[in-house]
Formats: C-alpha cells, structure tokens, sequence
C-alpha cells in the first residue's frame, strides 16, 4: 500500500488492533524500512501488536523500501543536516492527519528514534520509544558509517561460505538500494552533521519516554540514554546485555516486554 504525503508516494504497512488504544507507529532507522522490521523469520511489529492489542502504522521514508526514490541524491537531492527536523516537522505530521491517527505511540528506532523525540518535543503523542537514539553525534557513530561505506563500495557478491555482501542485503529491501544508502551515508560524513545537537529539543518532551539501547551499541555509547534522561526526567531507561545497535534484532523478546509494559497503563 502507498500514500501521497507531501508529494511523494511512500510505501505503508498497516496492523489492525483496539480502536480504543493509541495506536503504534514504527519509524525506521538509516537504512530501514518497511520490510526490515521483520528480520530472522520474527514478524516483531505484529508480535508487539499482539502483546499491546493495538494497531500499528509502519511506513518507509521517502528513498527507502518501496517508498518513492529521492533524484540525485549525490547531487541536488542531497539531504540537509535538518533531515530528521524535516520528517518529524513536516512529513509524520502530515501523514498522520491524511490517517486521521491522533496521538499515537512513536516507537523508532536509531534515526526513527532520533524522529520520534523531535515530533514528540512539539506535538502531542501518548508516549515515545526510543531504541538506540542519536541526540548528538559521536565519534564511534562517524566510525561505524564509515567502515559501511567502505564495505558497501566494496561490493561484490557474498563471500565463499555463502554471506551476502551489505549491499545484497539491503537490496533485498530497497528498490533503489543505492540512493537508500548514500542519502544516509552522506549526510552522516558530512562536516556540516558534526554540529548535530537535539537535547535543546529533548527538553520540551512531556509524553511518557522509555529508552532502549544496547551495552555494545557500535553505533552509539550509552550517553545518548544520559543526556535525553537530563534533558526529560520522566525517561525510563531499559541497557540490554548482549545486545547491540538493534534491540528489536539482538533482543526482541526482551525488548518486546520491556515496552508491553511500558504501555499496558497509558490510554
């Protein structure tokens, strides 16, 4: 299913649940999408439907999935270090109202994390859920996306015991797998993203917060956790053992709870 938002065609998922509970919308990390919320045979988002008994809304970002691609996006279609303002601003907010989805439950993860705290710092939303949020940049973060864009350049088919290569598997998700990686890629290597700061931001949350993230996050240190809790007293935090960048991957059992719980008192 596609919906026009703001001029583009994005690729949407919908789960039915109680029409007496806010619904749940998953928002999607650097180079997720629709399809990727369901890895390793786990369908989590429809598991976390059942546990809840409440409905869901997935979607892919414009450039991701099968949502439309973004025109040269090495080139005028490059995406501004405001990219995840943008879509927390701009495109949920418009999306939810072509649903007429009031107030739901914003569950992300890493960008989509990163998404869900800035739509929550400036419109209302029953509660947030943040797994592996970026508010600031580290450099363990420019470190990891580097080490992707050089495995991704690398290309080629898998190895010789039969793993595929990064961009075989994120091709199995993307249309334009390319534009889905560089779109993250560059604006993540970019000097104009080291400025990146959202705990200003974090302040103005009064929805419900759970935090999620794990010990060995290669993407991110547990200060991401600390900051937004000073930044929003009212954040539960949950750090997973063995767990790294993906708690829904590493963790989902663990995780799923963790949330369920979260949630089984708000409205």
């Amino acid at each position: 299913m596609k919906i026009s938002i703001n001029g583009s065609q994005l690729e949407l998922r919908q789960i039915t649940g109680s029409a007496s509970l806010a619904p749940l919308v998953f928002l999607h990390e650097g180079l997720g999408s629709v399809s990727q919320w369901t890895q390793r045979g786990l369908d989590w988002p429809q598991a976390l439907c059942a546990v809840t008994g409440r409905a869901a809304l997935l979607y892919s970002r414009r450039g991701y999935g099968q949502s439309e691609p973004v025109p040269d996006v090495r080139g005028a279609g490059h995406l501004g270090p405001d990219y995840m303002h943008r879509e927390a601003w701009e495109v949920l907010p418009a999306l939810l109202e072509a649903l007429q989805l009031d107030q739901p439950v914003l569950l992300g993860h890493s960008d989509g994390a990163t998404i869900a705290l800035l739509h929550a710092s400036r419109y209302p939303v029953t509660a947030c859920v943040a797994m592996a949020p970026h508010v600031l940049v580290e450099e363990l973060a420019v470190a990891s996306i580097a080490q992707a864009r050089k495995v991704f350049e690398a290309g080629g088919p898998g190895d010789q015991i039969g793993r595929a290569s990064l961009r075989e598997r994120l091709a199995r998700h993307h249309a334009d797998v390319d534009g889905a990686f560089w779109q993250w890629n560059d604006v993540w290597l970019s000097p104009a993203f080291r400025s990146f700061d959202i705990r200003a931001e974090c302040r103005a949350i009064s929805a419900p917060l759970l935090l999620i993230q794990g010990l060995n996050d290669e993407y991110g240190t547990l200060r991401q956790l600390d900051e937004i809790a000073l930044a929003a007293p009212q954040a539960r935090q949950l750090r997973l053992a063995a767990c790294g960048h993906s708690p829904q991957r590493d963790q989902p059992d663990k995780s799923l709870q963790a949330i369920a719980d979260f949630l089984k008192d708000l409205p």
